[in-house]
């Protein structure tokens, strides 16, 4: 098997990936990196759990250290676009951490948070910075930011970007550009919106495709409990003691609702912890190491950590609440089911979420069977209330007359925030 090593990046950055346990390359690390260090654009089709990150992030490090500039200010040299603020934090630290023993500097930027503090960031200067569309423009209106000298462009997710209506967004900042660059383009779809952007942005690119094939789906066991909203705690409760279950993710719509969740389940004397973007980097790791090595059962998360969390031979998945984007179902259950292993994945679905499960079904093309656990029936008396959207929700969920005043019952954004007025996805 090829290494990083023989793939030609710097030491430094086999350093950092051999510390984070990786020795081989992904097929689309292996295919990408070359290409990237040669300085060629890339169409690369992708899904989540290919180290489709790693493959851009170690060669854009690879390229930047090469030119590392004096101590003066320093200009952004790459530019990261990313749809949601979650997935620009998730990028943020992965760049952080394989470039670790590099002297290139990093911030992030996104909405949902004050502007001061990352005025002040890019003050200070940053090589590379990973942005959201909608806040890089209004540091750009500010007059806060300087894209004139960026090398090496990357748009993470892009598919996923157009869809919350960031489409105009993108093709201003890519204006404000040199016209002589490096463009890196990964999407897990290519929609004829995302070809014609392709062709607009990337020049004579290499396409890589590893994302026509999702091989943990094959191995991954998925079924449906149904449950009434107010017992499901109770049912996974069940579920974990009566089956004995040692390791098991369990995904949420929101932050409140991890946290929340994590508490019952420590009161029902169940070892959990919660891990979404409101928690630190040093509590989010201490939370996954403590999960990785058995200290702790149940690990509560939202779905910042379906997009990039690697843990071996994780057998149970819970969604105790569907997404309300039929993909990130299959992010979630893509947790498990990984290099070669088998997997199993429950949703616990109740009234409200029926039309979830049928958006979902119809995405993965097949009925998934349901099994109702004996003393947890569903009352048919008890009527369907509206969920609302989080705010990452793209645009045109948010826009969808059906949920205009979905409601939450276990943590949501107030239906007056800025994030649920936006239709543009600039809030995220």
């Amino acid at each position: 098997m090829i290494s990083f090593d023989a793939l030609g990046l710097l030491a430094e950055l086999v350093r950092a990936v051999t510390e984070q346990g990786y020795s081989t390359p992904t097929p689309i690390q292996r295919q990408a990196i070359p290409v990237i260090l040669e300085g060629g654009d890339i169409m690369g089709g992708a899904q989540t759990g290919t180290g489709k990150t790693a493959g851009f992030t170690l060669p854009l490090l690879h390229l930047l250290s090469k030119k590392v500039q004096g101590k003066g200010q320093r200009p952004v040299r790459a530019l990261i676009l990313t749809p949601t603020r979650e997935l620009a934090a998730q990028v943020s630290e992965s760049v952080k951490l394989y470039g670790k023993y590099l002297p290139l500097k990093s911030t992030v930027i996104f909405g949902g948070v004050k502007i001061n503090p990352q005025i002040a960031k890019l003050r200070q200067g940053a090589d590379i910075l990973v942005a959201t569309p909608g806040r890089l423009l209004d540091h750009v209106n500010r007059k806060t930011v300087n894209l004139s000298q960026v090398d090496i462009l990357v748009l993470d997710e892009a598919d996923r970007m157009l869809d919350m209506g960031f489409i105009h967004d993108v093709r201003k900042i890519i204006k404000l550009l040199p016209k002589k660059r490096q463009n890196l383009l990964f999407s897990a779809t290519f929609s004829n919106d995302i070809k014609n952007l392709a062709d607009s942005l990337l020049n004579a690119p290499v396409r890589i495709d590893v994302a026509s094939h999702n091989p943990s789906s094959e191995l991954v066991q998925q079924l449906v409990h149904p449950v009434d909203r107010e017992r499901k705690s109770a049912l996974l409760s069940h579920l974990i003691t009566s089956q004995n279950w040692r390791q098991v993710l369990v995904f949420m719509r929101t932050k409140h609702g991890a946290n929340r969740l994590t508490e019952k389940l420590r009161k029902d004397g169940i070892s959990a912890t919660a891990i979404h973007g409101n928690k630190s980097q040093g509590a989010r790791t201490q939370a996954l190491a403590s999960f990785k090595e058995g200290s702790v059962r149940v690990l509560v998360a939202t779905d910042i950590a379906a997009r990039g969390l690697d843990i071996y031979q994780l057998p149970h998945v819970v969604n105790f609440e569907l997404p309300s984007v039929p993909e990130d179902y299959i992010h979630r259950i893509g947790r498990t089911g990984r290099a070669g292993c088998s997997g199993e994945a429950m949703s616990l679905v109740c009234v409200d979420e029926h039309k979830l499960l049928r958006d979902i079904e119809r995405l993965i093309r097949r009925d998934l069977p349901k099994v109702v656990i004996p003393g947890y029936e569903v009352d048919p008396s008890i009527k369907s209330e509206p969920l609302q959207k989080p705010r990452n929700a793209p645009a045109r969920l948010r826009r969808s007359s059906g949920h205009a005043k979905h409601r939450f019952s276990t943590g949501h954004a107030h239906p007056k925030s800025p994030a649920s007025r936006s239709k543009t996805g600039k809030a995220l």
